[in-house]
């Protein structure tokens, strides 16, 4: 009896409410039409020898938001398709016969490093296809979409499409001297 008492209550409480109307209210101040937000985005060279200390440092354009992230892509060769270039997220590791070699990056909010990581490899002994000329990509996700759970940042063509990014919208930029 308690139950039904309970449940008549409750849908008494559901009429009641639904049926309730009242006067509209004033209407808002119109958005701005077309808004979309676009990642600033780079692309970079990287040579990384002896005299950088393997690593090569770039300025961005323009500072960042403070909470802005960066995502840095590696361009890379599919070991399953030769011939067949893919932008892979760093960090990258490969394992190499002498030893595992990372490429990894950092950034603050005026610049950014690309680097190879730590490693018992001497990396004066690598063959130039590790150290010269590698290009990457670097995509800055700003504040309000830097937690979107939705999107697999690793996916480079889901984040270029979340960003509304397209191939010419990549500024080239030259190391630090």
């Amino acid at each position: 009896m308690r139950n039904i008492n309970t449940l008549l209550l409750a849908l008494f409480g559901l009429v009641i409410f639904q049926s309730c109307e009242g006067p509209e209210g004033p209407q808002g101040i119109p958005g701005e039409p077309g808004i979309n937000i676009v990642g600033t985005t780079f692309e970079v060279t990287a040579n990384f020898t002896n005299e950088n200390n393997y690593a090569e440092v770039f300025d961005f354009t323009e500072p960042l938001v403070d909470g802005d992230a960066l995502l840095v892509y590696m361009l890379e060769e599919s070991p399953a398709f030769p011939g067949t270039f893919a932008w892979r997220l760093t960090p990258q590791t490969f394992y190499l016969e002498e030893g595992i070699l990372v490429y990894n990056y950092d950034y603050t909010v005026d610049d950014f490093s690309i680097f190879l990581d730590n490693s018992p490899i001497n990396f004066s002994t690598l063959d130039p296809y590790y150290t010269t000329g590698l290009e990457f990509r670097a995509v800055v996700i700003p504040s309000d979409l830097a937690t979107n759970a939705r999107v697999d940042y690793s996916d480079y063509e889901a984040t270029m499409k979340l960003l509304n990014i397209s191939e010419n919208d990549f500024v080239r930029i030259e190391p630090k001297k």
